[in-house]
């Protein structure tokens, strides 16, 4: 089993920035993507950011949502079980719960497939 926790979370003002962080511990022996999803209030859960293939130089892809490109910078560092979001120039509609997940294979061949329990982006006007 796979447990992630997520920290970085809090209230910042529009143009202010956050950093997530999420550490994995547990039973991985691949990792085959790591990435960052939110839910605004009142709406579904979508991606953030997300990165494939972290433990490979090729084809490793980074793919962020329209809305934050530019602004968020997505880290996976396989070698750490850590990947981070850097947050820039945050704006109101960026408010939410943000939830780390991680995609891989178990040390026994099972494929892994863990989120975090969510931490709150609260940023004001």
């Amino acid at each position: 089993q796979v447990q992630l926790v997520e920290s970085g979370g809090g209230w910042v003002q529009a143009g202010g920035t956050l950093t997530l962080s999420c550490v994995a511990s547990g039973n991985i022996d691949k990792y085959t993507s790591m990435g960052w999803y939110r839910r605004p209030p009142g709406k579904a859960r979508e991606a953030v950011a997300v990165v494939t293939n972290p433990e490979i130089a090729s084809p490793r892809t980074v793919d962020y949502a329209d809305s934050v490109k530019g602004r968020f910078t997505i880290s996976g560092d396989s070698a750490k079980d850590t990947v981070t979001l850097q947050m820039n120039t945050l704006t109101v509609e960026d408010t939410g719960i943000y939830y780390c997940n991680i995609q891989g294979t178990s040390t026994w061949g099972m494929h892994v497939d863990s989120w975090g329990a969510g931490t709150q982006v609260i940023v004001s006007p």
